[in-house]
């Protein structure tokens, strides 16, 4: 086995040494508290059977946060042994500003504590190593340079490793910060022995490269597929010939509008409007607007009539109005940008009554006076193409237009970089790309970044109305290109559309905008799509490095698969006698196969006479029903049995037990088939009837004292509440007890609902009472507790009471007050804030008016 180590690790690095034609945007993120807990992200690296290792051994993975959340609470990994004795990495907001992280050992804080820059845990990926001596009974925590050493025993060598939330046993948690992991890696004796990279792009499967132990994931969020794919996050419809402007500081995109101005956050996703208390603002087709964040100013700009308006947030006006009505602009799809170096807007070219312009036009901030000005250089008029400001001016990439300026002279798409330098009033070229046969267009702007000599566009064909954006990426010193993401469904109506591109440096995302005017309604239609950066890869286009990088690729591609048959070949010969004699001796255990990763799970363990011994079942689980989170099944011997119900066998057996427990006698014949089999003629009915109730009880004999009846008249599931456990009739006998609510009892309600809302994998009609009702009983419940206790006898407790109200009610005031004034008891103040301007905006998001409410009025 020492030589296929050795192999694989050569065909490991083989692989790292072909050219990077992909970027290294991979990993796992994490649905932390921001969303419902069945709807959190688990990954269990055990999923079929616990990890075994040597005694002593190092786990290592990278982390990061993802931005754009207030809450960062719970668990990185849990790790327990033999002996269920966890050993868990948690981050908590709360902890003193220089230990966020800490290290859990059983129920104790451990001496292992420290602190990543939250700004930084946004930005860069950070590797944890921990290294487990079992011998000395010590782990060592080491990140970013820094070492931490805490007394630790472990038993046994074989683990759980479960990172976010996880149902293992009594060791669930649903307690997640919005968090990303990849390259997790486990190594023993210097060699490594496990290894997930988490480079998935779809799936809820984590392969393992060494020996195929791949892990399981819930509720996945890919990175890759975040870095290639465009995700449509906001569509609106605004009055008027809207334009857009970008504030990069608090990534907010502003859609100008007739009668307000849309104000759509790209680090919350949430979408508000500010009407205009200066009146209408008759905005003329062709206008842009600009945002210059040196001076936090947001501008609004049509040539024609030489005029810039400034938008006041704080009084909600703009300065000044346009001359209405006026002849149609003569300058469609200009490109513009601020100067820091002369406190000036600039707008270059256009097109208009069939001419296309090369014109620079000053507008200087301090005098508010425009300026033609005369500059130096070849430049092609033109107009749809893309610009990119820097210190110095702007680059200016592609476009359509014509040598002459006039449309009936040979008119073509221009694919030339130029670069205008403000101080000189200069064009300089740079290079022409070579694109491929179809011609191409820009949207208005590109991205840039001169330390990394790159830049992105997007570009689209601009001879069909159902066209499509695709982003490249290039170099700001050569031709070469790439498409880099998926392509955007773009509808090309010319002067009617327009298409934009914008950065987010805190989310790190690229912003695409896509804007259709419909005349007739002068209204315009709006499309809002982010994508990660650095964008994946797509394909390379043409030009000479790309036929380059190719070329290398393909080479190395070969060498690499000659390697690997004759590294395979050897291998299979050396150990083909080996493996044979051994054949006999090995235990072929079976895996069963695994139809949700939070329900059937089966642990099987060998032991040393290689027989296959189940492991006992999950305390609590043997003759249990579970119907909050994914309803569940358990049998007398704590097999999961819920597989065997058919979806009608469910359905069945769901609404019978349902009508039992709620009101007792149990359902009808003539009810029970208004529900299940309404559509068919009453012999029918009666034939499916009797056949599927026959089958349910055969399902429901696997139990101890379960079964169905119809002794009374109405069909029953008669359980004996001694032997069979259910978690509906324990949360009826807790809502109905409302006078002897207390801290236990309401904890007790908690760890019920802690698997996840009523059936929540479960959706039929006649369900709705029940769900709709269950949610206003916890709600009220909560509610109820919280009364009777004062914000400062148990602030953390009622913390937690209100999030578990807004787990069923986002925008519930009376949880929102209880929250606050808790948080602010605590010394919280700026996280109270938060909290109360998140549900502010949710509330209006919801009910399409402002709450009413100020922070200090909640608070009095």
């Amino acid at each position: 086995m020492i030589l296929l180590k050795y192999y694989i690790f050569w065909v490991l690095l083989l692989l790292t040494g072909i050219p990077a034609a992909y970027s290294q945007s991979y990993g796992l993120g994490f649905s932390g508290n921001g969303v419902v807990q069945d709807k959190r992200t688990g990954l269990d690296l055990s999923l079929k059977e616990p990890i075994c290792l040597d005694k002593n051994f190092k786990l290592s993975f990278d982390l990061a946060f993802i931005p754009g959340h207030t809450d960062y609470f719970g668990y990185i990994f849990r790790l327990i042994d033999k002996e269920e004795r966890n050993i868990d990495l948690v981050y908590d907001m709360r902890f003193e500003e220089d230990q966020h992280f800490k290290l859990i050992v059983g129920n104790k804080i451990s001496d292992i504590a420290f602190d990543i820059d939250i700004n930084d845990l946004y930005k860069v990926w950070h590797k944890i190593n921990l290294e487990f001596n079992v011998e000395k009974k010590m782990l060592m925590l080491s990140v970013d340079g820094h070492s931490y050493k805490s007394a630790v025993q472990l038993k046994g060598n074989c683990y759980q490793l479960l990172l976010g939330s996880n149902n293992y046993k009594s060791f669930k948690i649903k307690d997640v910060p919005p968090m990303k992991i990849r390259e997790v890696k486990i190594t023993e004796n210097n060699e490594l022995s496990y290894y997930w990279p988490l480079d998935e792009k779809t799936g809820n499967k984590a392969a393992e490269k060494i020996k195929g132990k791949n892990g399981g994931v819930s509720n996945p969020i890919w990175i890759k597929k975040l870095h290639h794919d465009w995700e449509l996050v906001k569509e609106l419809v605004i009055a008027g010939a809207a334009s857009v402007a970008m504030n990069p500081k608090k990534e907010e995109l502003y859609v100008v509008g007739e009668d307000s101005l849309g104000i759509y956050n790209l680090l919350f996703n949430q979408l508000a409007y500010q009407r205009y208390a200066s009146g209408t603002q008759r905005l003329m087709p062709g206008n842009q607007s600009l945002y210059n964040t040196g001076g936090d100013r947001l501008f609004n700009m049509y040539m024609d009539q030489e005029l810039v308006t400034d938008f006041d947030f704080s009084a909600g006006k703009w300065s000044r109005k346009y001359i209405s009505p006026d002849v149609i602009t003569v300058f469609w799809h200009p490109n513009k940008f601020y100067s820091k170096a002369d406190s000036s807007i600039y707008m270059i070219g256009g097109y208009g009554q069939y001419k296309y312009r090369k014109t620079v036009f000053r507008h200087h901030l301090p005098d508010n006076h425009w300026t033609e000005i005369q500059t130096s250089g070849n430049f092609t008029p033109r107009y749809l193409s893309a610009l990119g400001a820097t210190d110095r001016g702007a680059y200016i990439l592609g476009g359509y237009g014509s040598a002459t300026g006039e449309q009936i002279l040979n008119p073509k798409n221009v694919y030339d970089l130029n670069f205008y330098d403000v101080k000189s009033r200069t064009f300089r070229k740079i290079f022409e790309l070579k694109p491929a046969s179809e011609d191409f267009a820009f949207a208005n702007s590109m991205v840039i970044n001169e330390k990394a000599n790159t830049y992105y566009a997007l570009k689209f064909p601009n001879d069909h109305y159902k066209s499509s954006l695709q982003l490249i990426q290039g170099s700001l010193s050569s031709p070469s290109y790439k498409l880099v993401g998926s392509s955007i469904p773009y509808t090309f109506h010319d002067i009617n559309s327009f298409a934009d591109l914008y950065y987010c440096p805190i989310n790190q995302k690229y912003v695409a905008v896509t804007l259709l005017r419909d005349e007739k309604k002068n209204q315009t239609s709006v499309k809002i799509y982010t994508l990660y950066g650095p964008p994946e890869g797509a394909s390379l286009s043409t030009g000479t490095n790309s036929q380059l990088l190719w070329t290398e690729i393909a080479k190395y591609t070969i060498i690499l698969i000659l390697l690997l048959a004759a590294g395979g070949l050897y291998i299979y010969m050396r150990y083909k006698k080996r493996n044979a004699s051994m054949a006999n001796d090995i235990v072929k255990v079976p895996v069963p196969v695994l139809t949700n990763l939070a329900e059937d799970r089966t642990d099987i363990s060998v032991s040393d006479s290689k027989t296959a011994v189940p492991q006992e079942p999950k305390k609590g689980e043997r003759n249990t029903i579970f119907l909050f989170g994914d309803m569940q099944l358990f049998d007398k011997s704590g097999v999961d049995i819920t597989k065997l119900l058919s979806p009608l066998i469910r359905e069945l057996f769901l609404v019978v037990l349902l009508y039992t427990i709620k009101w007792g006698r149990g359902i009808s014949s003539e009810k029970l088939t208004e529900i299940l089999w309404f559509d068919k003629p009453a012999e029918r009915a009666r034939n499916n009837r009797s056949v599927n109730i026959a089958k349910l009880k055969v399902i429901l004999e696997k139990m101890q004292g379960c079964q169905i009846s119809k002794t009374t008249g109405y069909w029953k599931i008669d359980f004996d509440p001694a032997l069979v456990n259910v978690d509906y009739q324990e949360y009826l006998y807790i809502i109905n007890s409302k006078q002897e609510i207390n801290k236990s009892r309401l904890q007790e309600l908690t760890e019920l609902i802690h698997r996840g809302s009523f059936l929540s994998n479960v959706e039929y009609d006649w369900l709705d009472v029940f769900k709709s009702e269950i949610s206003n009983e916890i709600i009220n419940t909560y509610l109820l507790y919280a009364s009777t206790v004062k914000i400062e006898d148990d602030p953390e407790f009622l913390i937690n009471v209100a999030n578990y109200i807004f787990y069923f009610d986002p925008v519930n005031e009376d949880a929102m007050i209880i929250n606050c004034k808790a948080l602010v008891y605590l010394g919280k103040h700026s996280l109270a804030k938060a909290k109360f301007e998140n549900f502010s905006k949710a509330y209006k998001a919801i009910y399409g008016e402002d709450f009413k409410l100020s922070f200090q009025d909640i608070l009095e």
